[in-house]
């Protein structure tokens, strides 16, 4: 969860910005140059929320420059791996932006681990003219500020091997996070996500989990891997419950998709009128129309649709028309600052009027507060997701919770 800056007293930090992004604003202009840092904003905050269990802090410093400090203990190695993939993230083309083509971005990353008593501002300062140096460099994208490189730790080669043997002895972790009616706080089900805990790196989340599957070639052994025990796990929950797992775009572009996934459901036993699959821009930018037919077939036997992340990107309306969908999940920068901001409020209420019009039911997600579940429930929103009722718990806590 984000904490208020300077509430915590950070263990490890870093600093993010963006190698020549001039050349952005000079290409397509201000508005798509300001559309991408709210993009590389949202891309930090999902990093964060994925792989940090402990208080952590992000911000924009300015220009194009990113602060992310974490309140959590990690070896050197696990804060320089998480650093590169946090790179790799940024690094990903954003597509279509502001109907303006592909935008690719160069980051750099310094990064630091506090000394005894040091304060932030000092962290800051030394992170600052590390960035500096990387900026200039045309070599590796993440630097220490003590100018010494990580201490030896996992290759990529190493990691892909390692994730194929967590495959092979099951160490994959599946977690559930709890989701509610907004009206009533009944409890409607959970959204499934995977967890690694590496022996020597520590936790690792699904964001930078299926960096390394990407990179091995493995992201389908992996993505059936997680399937497969997320509606294991989910097997005897209480009817209605329902479950929720997230497609990635390998998934969604597999001609055999649709089989997969209902091959999937009858091994598990688990009624497919009660399964949610959760799709991304991401995941769509490739075929729209063949992954159209794709979740066609999958609604005809029951399975539910939701478009997630809804409003971190830039959507494009075409999906809601081409898509069977029954669901938008709002990313959670839509909510944050509902209560304090009459425009981020009057955006909200647009969305789900639109949401109501197309008959689609709205999901918002990082619910950390009463006061943002009251006025999300106010304007009609149907269900919610976030740390203020539960935190993502394994399967027999999951189960355990629904009995209460």
């Amino acid at each position: 969860m984000a904490e208020e800056a300077g509430t915590i007293a950070p263990v490890h930090a870093l600093m993010l910005g963006l190698r020549r992004f001039e050349t952005v604003n000079l290409a397509y202009g201000e508005e798509v140059g300001d559309a991408a840092l709210v993009e590389v904003a949202s891309r930090l905050l999902r990093f964060a929320e994925d792989e940090f269990d402990g208080e952590w802090i992000a911000a924009r410093l300015g220009g194009c420059n990113f602060f992310l400090a974490v309140n959590e203990g990690s070896s050197r190695e696990r804060w320089q791996w998480l650093a590169d993939a946090l790179a790799e993230s940024i690094a990903k083309p954003i597509v279509n932006l502001c109907g303006e083509g592909t935008v690719r971005l160069w980051p750099r990353v310094a990064l630091i681990r506090a000394v005894p008593q040091e304060n932030i501002q000092t962290m800051i300062d030394r992170l600052a003219e590390t960035l500096a140096r990387a900026q200039r460099s045309s070599g590796g994208r993440v630097l220490w500020a003590d100018g010494d490189m990580a201490l030896a730790g996992r290759s990529a080669r190493q990691l892909e091997a390692d994730l194929l043997g967590a495959l092979d002895r099951d160490e994959i972790e599946i977690v559930y996070q709890p989701q509610f009616a907004a009206e009533d706080d009944r409890l409607v089900g959970a959204e499934a996500l995977a967890r690694w805990q590496h022996p020597q790196l520590g936790r690792v989340g699904a964001g930078a989990l299926f960096a390394i599957a990407e990179r091995a070639d493995h992201v389908a052994q992996l993505s059936h891997h997680i399937a497969a025990r997320a509606l294991a796990g989910a097997a005897d929950w209480p009817d209605p419950l329902r479950l929720s797992l997230n497609i990635t775009p390998a998934d969604l572009t597999a001609t055999s998709f649709a089989n997969t996934v209902a091959a999937a459901v009858v091994e598990a036993g688990f009624s497919p009128d009660r399964l949610t699959l959760e799709i991304t821009e991401q995941a769509l930018v490739t075929d729209l129309d063949r992954s159209a037919v794709s979740l066609r077939k999958l609604r005809d036997i029951g399975i539910r649709i939701a478009l997630d992340d809804f409003g971190a990107g830039f959507c494009n309306f075409r999906y809601l028309k081409l898509l069977p969908l029954h669901y938008i999940k709002l990313d959670r920068v839509m909510v944050d600052d509902v209560l304090d901001d009459a425009r981020d409020l009057a955006v909200l209420r647009g969305i789900l009027a639109m949401a109501k019009a197309l008959d689609l039911k709205v999901i918002a997600e990082g619910i950390e507060n009463e006061d943002q579940r009251a006025l999300i429930a106010h304007e009609g929103c149907d269900y919610y997701q976030g740390f203020l009722r539960a935190r993502p718990m394994s399967a027999e806590e999951f189960l355990d919770f629904a009995k209460r």
